[in-house]
């Protein structure tokens, strides 16, 4: 088993910036394409970034694109996300999720990640 903890969450003002951390524990060697999504109240979980399984492709939702960086550190299972010039529309539970299948940085739905975080609040205010 897989286990992913998120952390760095928290109330900020637009025009700020947070970063998102996730720790991977367990059988961490089957893990790939790793991702970071977020769900508001009311809407679908929405897939806002992903790396691949070696770091070097990247995917971002167009409404992260410029603001948000995702980057993972192997030797530690360690997955970020940085996000900068924060909007109160961004304001979300961001859930880190692990593919242990998939290897690239294709965007994918929520079925297709094995593993998920318990999720961090994330609060933009304007």
């Amino acid at each position: 088993q897989v286990q992913l903890v998120e952390s760095g969450g928290g109330l900020v003002q637009a025009g700020g910036s947070l970063r998102l951390s996730c720790a991977a524990s367990g059988r961490t060697l089957g893990l790939t394409a790793r991702a970071w999504f977020r769900q508001a109240p009311g809407n679908e979980r929405e897939c806002v970034a992903v790396i691949s399984r070696g770091g070097s492709t990247t995917y971002y939702a167009d409404s992260v694109k410029g603001r948000f960086t995702i980057s993972k550190d192997n030797a530690k299972n360690m997955v970020y996300l940085q996000m900068n010039s924060l909007k109160p529309e961004d304001t979300a539970v961001y859930y880190c999720a692990a593919s242990t299948s998939w290897t690239t940085s294709t965007p994918l739905p929520p079925r297709s990640y094995a593993y998920w975080g318990q999720g961090t609040q994330v609060t933009v205010s304007s």
